[in-house]
């Protein structure tokens, strides 16, 4: 015996659905009756808020187009457009027939009714309802939808995604939510693992050890780990290690004694000290002199530090953070780097992923961006509050983001500095991003990733396809037949297949 899965259609009957039962004679069958006739599904449930009599009707047009069983949920609205109402509707719809065939394959038609009632439909598929969409129109016929992970990770009701992340706290032993990594953007599972791990360590006065290329948002995170311990009323000091002159290094770190050297006029407190009781966070510690490695080492080890020019130590208590965009192991391969100082700090490792590996954070984080960029603007004379248009923001989603974070920030500071109107244009973005260093080859980028923390592949070949898609459209002019060509794909229908996977439709 062949075991079936029950197939479930589920649809709002929309005005031109009933138009068509009215008119026998026409040719146009409405949404639903066009995909009554092309595919095949086992039952086809209807949502109606219009009267018992235009129900019937239509419901014996549509049984004379379909074998399927057809049946009917009966629903009242105060408006066809109240989300609230629609939404509890199709919830209560979609839970009784859960119940009735837990074995099920459902899928929903978008293109009958309103447009509330298609967007609750999408946000039902991507989140507590998962199922499979369709649409369909006089001209494409009948299709199915994928809607892209960027856009539809946006909408996904607070409600839902509150609870995935108290569920997620629970099973994974987290502390309660820490409100000081709220402000860190981001909605990918690689960050959402990133942050798990930093609000778990944060509770503990243990060394950590940040690495992530430049522009990822380590300094970000070694104050929301302060700001989440036991030491967040005490002092958070930060120190660029590149930044300081060679010869100022010992000085500035550990302090000095008036008349220890030429121009130390007075007494000094180094960074030690004045992070005493706090966190000290080394920013870039791979920079850092061996000689004055081996000081820090020390330091780190006696909880003691003596000034230059002076015997008797003093004593601190700091945690210590430290952060770098370079392989440490590689530097201490290469002599650069003491191996007993790194398993010193390296208590902890939190590895920050790179902008281009955040699958769904990058949407999000444009427009927390243009945000910032507006409050951080608004007092300037003539100054517009700025939006960012589709197109532009298409550009930007398909940008390797080389220097991550910070250069998509500070590309969009550019770019509203050039936009003339109240709103960010392609071309804005395209003479903002001018003047940043070109990305890293990407056939090395591609083929040449670490994968000792694991990759999304599915995410590389999206990446991969909407770059090419996105470049093939812009210098074939929109002609998809020439498009088509240029990317090696046998047709143009081949190509807009290949767009509409990946979300690109304009």
């Amino acid at each position: 015996m062949v075991y079936k899965m029950e197939s479930y259609l589920f649809c709002w009957i929309g005005f031109n659905d009933l138009k068509a039962s009215r008119t026998p004679d026409s040719k146009e069958l409405g949404p639903i009756g066009q995909v009554a006739v092309s595919r095949h599904y086992d039952h086809i449930v209807l949502l109606a808020n219009y009267s018992n009599d235009d129900v019937k009707q239509y419901i014996d047009w549509l049984g004379k187009q379909t074998v399927a069983d057809i049946q009917i949920s009966k629903v009242e609205l105060t408006s066809p457009t109240n989300f609230g109402e629609i939404y509890k509707a199709v919830v209560s719809t979609l839970n009784t027939y859960a119940e009735i065939s837990p074995d099920h394959a459902f899928t929903y038609h978008l293109s009958p009714g309103t447009g509330a009632m298609s967007a609750v439909w999408l946000l039902l598929a991507n989140s507590s309802h998962p199922a499979a969409l369709i649409e369909s129109s006089l001209e494409a016929g009948v299709k199915d939808t994928v809607i892209p992970f960027d856009i539809s990770a946006e909408f996904i009701p607070d409600r839902i995604k509150q609870s995935d992340q108290t569920l997620q706290r629970l099973t994974t032993g987290l502390p309660p939510d820490a409100p000081e990594f709220e402000h860190i953007i981001h909605q990918s599972e690689a960050m959402k693992r990133v942050v798990a791990r930093a609000r778990r360590v944060a509770l503990r006065s243990i060394p950590v050890l940040i690495e992530g290329e430049s522009g990822t948002g380590k300094e970000l995170f070694a104050r929301a780990i302060h700001k989440a311990s036991t030491r967040k009323n005490m002092p958070f000091i930060s120190v660029n290690c590149g930044a300081i002159p060679k010869e100022l290094v010992e000085s500035m770190l550990f302090g000095h004694k008036k008349g220890s050297f030429t121009g130390a006029n007075t007494d000094h407190k180094g960074y030690f000290e004045e992070a005493d009781s706090g966190t000290l966070f080394l920013d870039e510690i791979g920079e850092l002199p061996l000689e004055i490695q081996v000081r820090l080492l020390r330091v780190i080890q006696e909880s003691e530090v003596v000034r230059v020019g002076e015997v008797q130590p003093r004593k601190i208590d700091i945690r210590i953070i430290a952060a770098t965009n370079r392989s440490l192991v590689e530097e201490i391969q290469n002599k650069r780097f003491r191996e007993d100082l790194y398993y010193r700090i390296a208590v902890a490792v939190i590895k920050l992923p790179a902008l281009r590996e955040r699958e769904g954070d990058l949407a999000l984080l444009i427009d927390k961006l243009v945000d910032q960029v507006n409050k951080e603007s608004e007092s300037e004379p003539g100054y517009k509050h700025k939006k960012i248009s589709a197109k532009a923001k298409n550009i930007m989603l398909n940008h390797s983001w080389p220097g991550n974070v910070r250069e998509l920030l500070n590309t969009l500071r550019s770019a509203a500095i050039w936009s003339d109107g109240d709103k960010i244009t392609e071309h804005d973005i395209n003479d903002a991003m001018l003047h940043l260093p070109k990305a890293k080859d990407d056939a090395v980028d591609v083929l040449n990733r670490d994968l000792s923390q694991g990759i999304d592949l599915k995410d590389i070949i999206s990446n991969v396809a909407r770059h090419y898609l996105t470049r093939a459209l812009d210098e074939s002019k929109d002609n998809k037949t020439k498009a088509a060509k240029l990317l090696g794909l046998g047709n143009y229908q081949t190509f807009t297949n290949w767009v509409e996977k990946y979300g690109l439709e304009k």
